[in-house]
């Protein structure tokens, strides 16, 4: 298992329920949790196979960015 972490312009509850569907399809997302607390509104993401451009795809598909943090 891989924990992923992205840096993303996910705001608040609403746009979280905008992009809770696109995270849900991938079948190989194990978990992910998106932190509105931190200032850089962290997405992280455990998975087993996916690459970092398959879980910025989802995030667009949703009308948000992520890029991956260091």
């Amino acid at each position: 298992m891989k924990t992923l972490k992205f840096k993303t312009n996910i705001q608040c509850t609403n746009c979280l329920a905008k992009v809770t569907p696109k995270l849900d399809e991938q079948a190989d997302i194990q978990s992910w949790n998106v932190d509105l607390l931190d200032p850089e509104r962290t997405l992280t993401v455990e998975t087993e196979n996916l690459n970092p451009q398959d879980i910025k795809k989802a995030v667009l598909k949703a009308g948000f960015i992520a890029n991956e943090k260091e």
